[in-house]
């Protein structure tokens, strides 16, 4: 059974700093990215970052230069550096995998104080 955990996710004070991380347990076959996205209330999942299996990386625009997308040595972790923070980055965050299938982690809490 695939379970992906995240950890990182916290209270910051707009302009501050959070490294969010998540790490895939289980078997998966194979791994054709992994990414991050959030969700604020009342509003629809939406993708922050991706990391392709060749390492090639895209971002949304609100977070470009501000956030960092990076994979774990052993390729089953993915990290998200998160500095300059805002308060319209609030939201849950969940880590992603894709494989033959699409694969969530539970989600971690990020609140950013103005």
């Amino acid at each position: 059974q695939v379970q992906l955990v995240e950890s990182g996710g916290g209270l910051v004070q707009a302009g501050g700093s959070l490294r969010l991380s998540c790490v895939a347990s289980g078997s998966i076959s194979r791994i054709n990215a992994m990414g991050w996205y959030r969700q604020a209330p009342g509003r629809q999942r939406e993708l922050v970052a991706r990391i392709t299996r060749g390492g090639g990386t895209n971002y949304r625009d609100s977070v470009k230069g501000r956030f960092t997308i990076s994979r774990g040595s052993a390729k089953k972790t993915v990290y998200l550096q998160m500095n300059s923070l805002k308060p319209e980055d609030t939201a849950v965050y969940y880590c992603n995998v894709e494989s033959w299938y699409a694969y969530w982690g539970q989600g971690t809490q990020v609140t950013v104080s103005s």
